[in-house]
């Protein structure tokens, strides 16, 4: 496998998942706030730090431990036999408020403070720099660690002074007594300085400079530039370029391109936008730049179909250089046709050679070299197909889940209902397809039953908590699902098996 890309040799055998961490965990009947529910997850590219975003505005972020724990030379841990099969441990590092509600008051419309997106930028000096986007504003975020500074080794012993570092006195201040030009009081009091300080017997053996000593660091998070007013409609995605230097923004109909240092100004790089709106079709859903050649990008729409852009052909990108979309299967459409092939994310495979896609009911891996069809697709819950009219009547059917590939591009992973997500493995002739589910036990719902499982059988695997599920369904292991309780965000780290997910409030991490 070179790069990160699809592997042509043998299939990797299937990984075990085990549970390593949970940051939020709610206790059993415990309601979930609004405001607390993850948006949003983003590892950064050397998978050292981990960002999420939620419905309240907040960004919490969390810095890897175990490497820091266990640092030293390889002699050293050669000489320890240490094993080297450690995972990615995680703590609690800051969080800030990146977005507040705000109103249009022109079109009379609320902006929710829902973070979006957040993406990581390049981190020059050892400082953390991330973007992070709600419906219409995206703000450029730097975090760092500063010394808290601190005086000591003074003249004076410091239990005596007061607040504002000047010596204690007596209650009436010197500033309302008259004084004379030698700088003695014109009460007759001959002391200039107060009555209540006195030197040591023998007197200050010697006078020394205070020193300043930094022990303590507390980590400042500080918003460096605001992006505004460039979008008429919801921003869905937001993409960093490999240049280091630009990102791009997109909404339903247009996409942007910005400069990092330049808030004021950006380019539409690409409209869909007809002139009559009674002629809209499709709308874009999502846009990611490639991963290292800068001048291109790709953006998928709501018809199902991805569209990869040259930067270099025009300023505005009118035409694609490429279009990928499946062919439709004749006899095959339905009401819902259109409404489940909507693709609700895309991601490039880490060398730029594969784009995976995710719509309503699939998972599709595409060569951008071959525009013909899909190399591969994944089925992640068609057992929901014929309950399409009751997703629907519930909007369930509109979710947007996430999707994400390995570093090694091995293997891609998405989520679906019951706060369960699938890993599939994408390696020619691999078969892997593995069901787990956002809780401590993740590979409980892993139950071999018949095609056709048992009424028994799928009555005693029900769910603890079903919040408003009348009638929970069944998947192909007899397991019972909610559509309140789906797992919409995910993300792999770059270079292990790692996954860190979101259920509701809670964040869960997994490896294998």
């Amino acid at each position: 496998m070179n790069g990160g890309d699809v592997a042509t040799e043998a299939p990797a055998p299937p990984l075990e998942w085990k549970f390593s961490q949970v940051f939020g965990e709610r206790a059993a009947g415990e309601e979930v706030q609004e405001v607390d529910i993850i948006s949003a997850i983003e590892f950064d590219k050397t998978g050292d730090h981990l960002a999420t975003g939620d419905r309240g505005g907040r960004v919490v972020l969390f810095e890897r431990t175990d490497t820091k724990e266990h640092a030293g030379s390889r002699r050293e841990l050669e000489r320890m036999d240490y094993p080297v099969t450690r995972h990615p441990e995680f703590r609690y590092k800051t969080e800030f408020q990146s977005h507040e509600p705000e109103f249009d008051y022109l079109k009379s419309l609320e902006i929710e403070e829902k973070i979006n997106k957040i993406r990581w930028c390049h981190m020059p000096n050892g400082a953390l720099f991330l973007l992070s986007t709600n419906d219409k504003t995206i703000k450029f975020w730097k975090v760092e660690e500063k010394k808290v500074k601190k005086i000591s080794n003074l003249n004076i012993d410091p239990s005596r002074a007061i607040a504002n570092g000047s010596m204690p006195s007596s209650s009436v201040s010197s500033s309302q007594k008259k004084y004379l030009a030698n700088g003695c009081y014109t009460d007759g009091s001959s002391d200039c300085l107060s009555n209540d300080f006195s030197f040591p017997p023998g007197g200050l053996p010697a006078l020394h400079l205070p020193v300043v000593s930094s022990s303590e660091s507390s980590v400042a998070a500080k918003c460096r530039r605001v992006y505004a007013h460039a979008h008429d409609y919801h921003i869905n995605s937001i993409s960093n370029n490999c240049d280091g230097e630009t990102f791009i923004s997109a909404d339903d109909l247009r996409i942007n391109l910005w400069n990092l240092q330049i808030s004021n100004q950006s380019f539409n790089i690409v409209d869909v936008k007809p002139a009559n709106m009674e002629d809209l079709t499709e709308v874009i859903t999502s846009a990611e730049f490639h991963p290292t050649h800068c001048n291109m990008l790709a953006y998928s729409s709501s018809k199902g179909s991805i569209r990869l852009v040259d930067l270099r052909q025009s300023a505005l990108c009118d035409s694609h250089s490429k279009l990928f979309e499946e062919k439709e299967a004749p006899g095959s459409r339905s009401f819902f046709t259109e409404i489940i092939a909507s693709i609700s994310d895309i991601k490039f495979a880490k060398a730029g050679r594969y784009i995976l896609s995710r719509d309503y009911m699939t998972l599709k891996l595409w060569d951008i070299n071959m525009d013909s069809g899909p190399v591969s697709t994944f089925q992640v819950h068609e057992y929901l197909r014929p309950k399409l009219c009751d997703l629907y009547e519930n909007d369930s059917i509109f979710d947007k889940f996430e999707c994400c590939l390995s570093g090694d591009g091995l293997r891609v992973a998405t989520g679906s209902y019951s706060n369960l997500f699938r890993v599939f493995g994408c390696a020619a002739g691999n078969t892997e397809a593995t069901t787990l589910e956002a809780s401590k036990n993740p590979m409980r719902r892993q139950v071999q039953t018949p095609s056709r499982p048992s009424r028994s059988l799928s009555s005693s695997i029900t769910r603890v908590v079903r919040r408003g599920a009348e009638s929970p369904a069944v998947d192909a292991n007899g397991n019972s699902f909610d559509f309140t309780t789906k797992l919409l965000h995910l993300a792999w780290h770059p270079s292990e098996n790692s996954i860190a997910c979101a259920a509701a409030n809670s964040l869960y991490m997994y490896y294998a």
